[in-house]
């Protein structure tokens, strides 16, 4: 059959339509992939041929609040190899497992494996500098060494539980090194060299270097000057009584900024591996719950004084020495009770039956809604990890026995931070903070401030007026009451003691008590509050009094000046018992010839030195309080002549 010209014409055209479309499509494809993919597509070849020796960034360091460092980094290189471009394995393998202390047999694996970059892992990683030149000395072809580091701790165990420890990879793993890894940890770097598909390098091709971005520090509110005080006083009461355990906590109760934390047991961050994970898990002073004992007649004091329910001065209260509630009998610790008292005294005497009294007065509404105002049943928001929420009575389960035993802090269980916290907004004014640890983050260029913490008040829980009460009740506390051990001349020092039976399988335990202290200062400005629990001191009578109010007397002593606190000669006078050490004042003896000397001094103790007949120097000073007893240094010398006076 004969086809027509028109329809061979038509064929022809379109034909010819459908290769000029076929070679279109063609063009725009090879023009996409060369003008908009090409530069991906060399970017991927050239990750085919490129090799890459991972450089770590510095992990971001940890200070206190003036620059002292806490948590820096060492410098520890890593060595990598090139399988394929070493030329001969046996011989490498030696000379590194020589030099790394390994086997021949297990350099010679890594060497030969079939992989395009391999670390050997764990003798080359993280070596010494003197290791890596030795390595570096061999020249050998293929080895590669990296620069990597490591966390250092200078202070060995100081505040190990607070600071937490990183692993091998520099990931924080506890305390604030976790809880900020994201922010410390960097972004890494490397060196990128090319190589063919036989693994050598390829001579035209320059290698690429994109450096770390190493972590920002972090400035904590912890002041090293104050840690340093209670790691001493903490290293003390270990040698001294052998405790089960102890903590400590320092609290600006203006703002929440945590000034010290530290607990016993500790460890050392850097050796981890060789401590019980029970201990470095546990950071007692947010972690352990127990009851408070007498430190949470605070609470109780302030409901009642809010709510109008006492005068401290004028009411009064006859202690028997056990108080009856629905055919409990409450016993005070003191046998035989305290007899007539105001309600100052009460507080002053740490009374029990007094405090039933008073949540009595207030009732179980009121008393729990001050007790949950104040902080507790709940997590307080410190920013470090496995902070506990303590335990309260179920409110359909309180009867007139729970709310006696709430009141005189048996009973219920809380924690030593929300214990610092409550207190703090009970003598600072009022008002409840959040406690904080991380003060700001710093760029370790620039040394530029990137971001700073504020103080967060989440809420007023009494008057200013009832916070100034409470001050000047717990002063008393300290200068007339049981906590006059932690009295320091010179300081308005306000505080509470305390002293909780513990529990295990849900009876108390016989002679096994956590003694506690918490105190503040000045009482009339306070700067600091200071929190001590000892757990089952040895060979000591067991009262908060007696074990933790001396401890945060010295604590006090020595880091209110280094906050700038000055001594003033205004404080209650302290009332001493007849197992107290009395203080007397220094008088002022420069001039005194030396039989002036002997007779002026009846109970105090003198050490002599120079030659001469008349006293030029004395140390301490006139008008520095000292214990009965205490040595005074005097110097003697030559008496100047009237005309050069």
């Amino acid at each position: 059959m004969r086809v027509s010209n028109v329809t061979v014409r038509k064929r022809l055209v379109l034909t010819l339509l459908f290769g000029f479309l076929i070679f279109l499509i063609i063009d725009i494809r090879l023009g996409y992939v060369q003008f908009f993919l090409g530069s991906s597509l060399t970017s991927g070849a050239k990750d085919l041929w490129s090799r890459n020796i991972p450089f770590e960034p510095e992990r971001g360091e940890i200070l206190d609040r003036n620059g002292v460092k806490l948590a820096t980094n060492m410098s520890a290189p890593t060595i990598y190899v090139v399988p394929r471009q070493i030329e001969n394995p046996a011989e490498t393998a030696k000379k590194l497992a020589d030099v790394l202390d390994m086997s021949q047999e297990k350099a010679y694996q890594h060497i030969t494996k079939k992989v395009s970059i391999q670390q050997i892992n764990p003798e080359g990683r993280k070596i010494s500098h003197e290791k890596a030149n030795e390595v570096r000395e061999l020249n050998l072809k293929g080895v590669y060494i990296a620069e990597d580091s490591i966390r250092y701790y200078p202070f060995g165990s100081y505040l190990s539980h607070v600071l937490g420890f990183a692993g091998i990879d520099n990931q924080g793993l506890l305390g604030l090194e976790s809880y900020y890894d994201e922010q410390l940890k960097g972004k890494d770097g490397y060196v990128k060299f090319f190589s063919d598909a036989k693994g050598q390098r390829m001579p035209d091709e320059a290698d690429d270097y994109t450096p770390p971005i190493d972590g920002n520090n972090l400035k904590l509110t912890i002041d090293s000057r104050v840690q340093t005080i209670i790691e001493r006083e903490l290293d003390n009461v270990q040698a001294t009584y052998n405790p089960d355990g102890i903590i400590a906590i320092a609290m600006n109760p203006n703002n929440g900024e945590i000034l010290a934390m530290s607990s016993r047991p500790d460890f050392d961050p850097a050796d981890f591996r060789k401590v019980d994970p029970t201990v470095y898990n546990r950071n007692l002073p947010v972690w352990s719950t127990y009851e408070p004992g007498s430190t949470f007649k605070i609470i109780t004091l302030a409901a009642a004084l809010e709510e109008e329910k006492v005068n401290l001065e004028k009411d009064t209260f006859d202690d028997d020495g056990a108080v009856e509630v629905d055919g409990a009998r409450l016993r005070c610790w003191k046998r035989g009770g305290h007899g007539h008292q105001t309600f100052l005294e009460v507080v002053q005497n740490s009374c029990n039956p007094g405090f039933v009294e008073l949540g009595q007065r207030l009732g179980e509404e009121k008393l729990f809604k001050y007790i949950k105002d104040f902080g507790f049943g709940q997590k307080t928001g410190i920013d470090l990890q496995g902070e506990g929420k303590g335990i309260l009575f179920n409110p359909e389960r309180v009867g007139p026995v729970e709310l006696a035993t709430t009141a005189f802090g048996q009973g219920v269980s809380v924690t030593p931070i929300q214990q610092v916290a409550a207190v703090s907004a009970a003598v600072n004014g009022g008002i409840l903070y959040t406690p904080y640890i991380a003060k700001e983050w710093v760029d370790p260029v620039t040394n530029q401030v990137i971001s700073r913490t504020t103080p967060e008040a989440k809420r007023r829980v009494i008057s200013e007026e009832t916070s100034k009460e409470i001050r000047y009740a717990l002063e008393s506390v300290v200068a007339l009451g049981t906590g006059r051990n932690a009295y320091v001349d010179g300081y308005r020092v306000g505080g509470k003691t305390g002293t909780a039976q513990k529990v295990k399988d849900g009876k108390y335990m016989e002679n096994n008590h956590i003694v506690s202290f918490i105190g503040f200062a000045p009482a009339d400005d306070p700067q600091i509050v200071v929190y001590v629990a000892v757990d089952n001191p040895k060979g000591t009578i067991q009262f908060g009094g007696t074990v933790a109010a001396p401890i945060v007397g010295n604590i006090m002593r020595d880091a209110l000046p280094e906050l700038g606190v000055s001594p003033r000669k205004e404080q209650i006078e302290k009332e001493y018992k007849w197992l107290d050490t009395k203080l007397v004042e220094v008088p002022n003896i420069i001039g005194l010839t030396k039989k002036e000397l002997a007779e002026q001094f009846v109970n105090l103790k003198l050490d002599v030195s120079g030659e001469g007949d008349v006293v030029v120097q004395q140390s301490p000073s006139e008008g520095v309080k000292v214990k009965e007893g205490s040595t005074v240094r005097v110097y003697l010398g030559e008496e100047k002549n009237k005309s050069n006076n």
